[in-house]
């Protein structure tokens, strides 16, 4: 899949809040299909029901490998888009850890010799009240420190509410919020874990943490793109 996207915009986006909101990636009807997609346990490997875990309300359902299409393709071209800004992040923050591969083929044969080998793309489900406490989604040592969510369902038909949150907590000072409205198959990127920030004394880390606030009426979907496996 080749992603027509303005990275360098993207990149200056990220640099400057931590997240950014792509065009529509999805047309109506393959938001729809990915969606329709959840009643189906088949292409899953495993399914979370928030509440029992603390995570919220609401569920999500991890894909299990081969992972149905588009979503090679998608993962693949978003992975080669912002490996480059990965690795100038990597270097930033200190340069700690393996540089980043050009390529999520290779990056993946890294997290899977490290015992990092279930998916971790996954269908989002939300209905009237539900919601997703901000939390980081860190699966093993290896972390690619960019991911995206799609918004499947559309907003003002399909439900109200459930914006996408993401919180940015910098050193000695109050946490900033940022709230971002999506249309149905925008995708936001946004930073996993830490993200460098310019300050008057150099570079320093803020530690980033998202999640969606209540649902008020409707059906809200989601697909999640992260670019590291599981252990």
């Amino acid at each position: 899949m080749d992603l027509t996207l303005d990275w360098p915009r993207i990149a200056a986006d990220l640099d400057a809040t931590g997240c950014a909101v792509t065009p529509p990636l999805l047309g109506a009807a393959d938001c729809t299909a990915l969606a329709a997609l959840y009643d189906d346990p088949a292409p899953f490997r495993s399914r979370v029901v928030m509440a029992r875990h603390g995570f919220g309300r609401g569920e999500y359902r991890y894909f299990a490998y081969p992972l149905p299409d588009p979503l090679p393709a998608l993962r693949a071209a978003l992975y080669a888009g912002l490996a480059p800004m990965a690795e100038r992040w990597r270097l930033a923050m200190g340069g700690a850890g393996e540089p980043f591969p050009t390529s999520l083929d290779a990056f993946l044969a890294r997290c899977h010799a490290a015992g990092q080998a279930k998916p971790t793309p996954l269908l989002l489900s939300y209905g009237p009240g539900d919601y997703n406490c901000l939390h980081q989604d860190l699966y093993g040592p290896h972390v690619f420190p960019l991911q995206a969510t799609i918004l499947l369902s559309a907003p003002g038909r399909d439900f109200e509410g459930g914006e996408f949150v993401l919180t940015e907590q910098r050193p000695r000072m109050q946490s900033r919020v940022e709230v971002v409205p999506l249309a149905q198959g925008q995708a936001v990127i946004f930073a996993v874990n830490h993200r460098p920030v310019q300050g008057t004394r150099g570079i320093y880390r803020v530690a980033m943490r998202h999640g969606v606030s209540r649902v008020r009426a409707g059906l809200r979907r989601t697909l999640g793109i992260i670019l590291h496996d599981a252990a």
